[in-house]
């Protein structure tokens, strides 16, 4: 038995046979022929609960009848499963369910992570199945993420050898997809390896590859290939010291990547397009942060002197490309830190002329308004801070003394700070983002006992379970005040000087933590 109240109040199809006078509405029980027993009884459940145990095994089954019986909380969370739990072996299942019941969004999910996770995916029986057309869609997509033009070919012959008569004859529409100049000579033997080519109605195709790999002068189009990301790196303002070292320039400009272009072997390229310019005067040691997809920016400096610093805020709307002005910070200051906590942004110490400060400041986007919170436990300024599991951490920095400490410590706003395990080496002027369970801190500058600052290349890993450090690959170049983001799982360290001549590290470093090195 079964409440009919609960059943209309949850589905479309229940409210519309209770309750338009049909013949079900006076029945004591109702046939439904087209449904198991099961399948019933769980969206029943469901109906009490809210509640589903999913799994891989029943999520498609259980859709499809929520779907069926317009069970709006059942179906919502048979949606929200398969976007959460998706993995290489489910994703091509998933992006079928969704084409054959017309769920745009979900559909537009499952694509994008097979073109995220192209180089698992393509290891899977499922992937040899796909229909030829969506393989091309999949090959010749902007936003096919692989590390190399070798898992595009592996990936390509391994669709190829599941049924190799019928689709032998596919593969030059197929290897017009792979950008093979790209290739290393190492990564090449392996393409000349592979067995397909001993068909002799394959050899006038291989000879066109050979001769396409070898050929120096590549159309523009195949020099590189073209990577979209899903999300964007912004940079904003900072400064520039010219190649003489006599001048430097402060900016106000905004810049993005709009595109990662792989080229031949490991190396690759970021192209940047400028987005916008603040609307105030350059800064630098200032802050970002990004917060419902509006972009503030925070105090810093304006220029060298002693009464430069500010505490000026500034939002951007990328959509309506429209800044605003906004409440200023209550204290000046620069060589801070910001985080995003449950709707919030802190601003956490740093400098304010002539001393470090060890205020602590929180934004309310919604009133527009400064509130001070529990102060740090003493001066500092050149630290940085993540959020790791509703958790504020922050490392490094300078004392009062500008001494680089080497202290990690978790922030209240409450209660203050609660201090952890040090660091391997004091640091400031680093960078500090999570990756997955764990926090990465890289480059900045250190001081030895005459408190002299010099380039730290040294690169740590903080375990939280575990409250240890870690050392990781290090940086190949200095990179002291850089700028730092996580995209699509990667760390990436943006800019910066070194702190042994002042000259500028004008590169982009990204931290790989499943190959566990940097890439240039």
């Amino acid at each position: 038995p079964v409440h009919r109240v609960i059943l209309a109040a949850c589905s479309d199809y229940f409210r519309c046979m209770f309750t338009s006078g049909m013949k079900e509405c006076g029945q004591p029980s109702v046939s439904l022929p087209s449904l198991s027993a099961p399948e019933l009884e769980t969206l029943i459940k469901c109906s009490y609960s809210g509640a589903l145990a999913l799994s891989w095994s029943c999520v498609f089954e259980t859709t499809s009848t929520a779907l069926q019986l317009q069970h709006l909380p059942a179906l919502r969370l048979g949606l929200d499963f398969m976007r959460r739990e998706m993995n290489p072996l489910s994703c091509l299942d998933v992006a079928s369910f969704a084409e054959a019941y017309a769920l745009a969004e979900l559909l537009d999910a499952s694509h994008d992570y097979v073109l995220r996770q192209f180089q698992k995916v393509a290891s899977t029986s499922k992937f040899k199945d796909l229909p030829a057309e969506q393989l091309l869609r999949y090959l010749s997509s902007h936003s096919l993420c692989v590390p190399s033009e070798l898992a595009v070919f592996k990936a390509v012959v391994a669709w190829i050898q599941r049924m190799p008569k019928k689709r032998r004859k596919l593969a030059k529409e197929l290897m017009k997809t792979i950008h093979f100049p790209l290739m290393t000579y190492k990564e090449f033997r392996e393409v000349q390896a592979v067995e397909m080519w001993s068909d002799p109605g394959l050899q006038e195709l291989y000879k066109t590859i050979f001769e396409d790999f070898c050929g120096s002068d590549a159309a523009p189009q195949i020099q590189y290939r073209t990577y979209l990301p899903k999300e964007s790196l912004v940079v904003i303002g900072g400064e520039q010291t010219f190649e003489d070292l006599g001048s430097r320039r402060i900016s106000r400009e905004l810049w993005f990547a709009n595109s990662i272009r792989h080229h031949t072997g490991i190396k690759k390229a970021t192209e940047w397009r400028r987005l916008a310019e603040m609307p105030d005067q350059g800064r630098f040691c200032h802050q970002v942060a990004v917060l419902k997809g509006q972009l503030y920016v925070f105090g810093g400096k304006k220029y060298y002197g002693t009464n430069d610093t500010l505490n000026s805020v500034y939002r951007y709307d990328p959509l309506q490309h429209r800044w605003q002005n906004l409440a200023p910070m209550q204290e000046k200051r620069c060589s801070f830190s910001a985080v995003v906590l449950d709707g919030r942004i802190y601003v956490i110490g740093g400098h304010s002329d002539p001393d470090n400060i060890e205020s602590v400041e929180r934004y309310c986007p919604l009133a527009n308004t400064w509130s001070f919170t529990s102060p740090l436990d003493l001066p500092l300024s050149a630290h940085a801070a993540s959020v790791l599991h509703g958790q504020v951490f922050v490392s490094g920095g300078l004392s009062d003394h500008f001494r680089c400490l080497a202290s990690t410590f978790l922030y209240q706003p409450q209660t203050g700070s609660a201090y952890l395990a040090d660091m391997v080496q004091p640091r400031a002027q680093h960078c500090m983002e999570v990756l997955g369970e764990h926090l990465y801190v890289a480059g900045g500058v250190t001081t030895d006992h005459s408190a002299a600052p010099f380039d730290l290349l040294a690169c740590e890993m903080y375990h939280p379970m575990a409250d240890c450090w870690t050392a990781i690959a290090s940086l190949p170049v200095p990179h002291v005040g850089a700028g730092s983001a996580v995209l699509e799982g990667k760390f990436y360290m943006l800019g910066g000087y070194s702190q042994e001549d002042y000259s500028n590290t004008p590169m982009v470093h990204r931290y790989d933590p499943a190959a566990q090195s940097w890439e240039n």
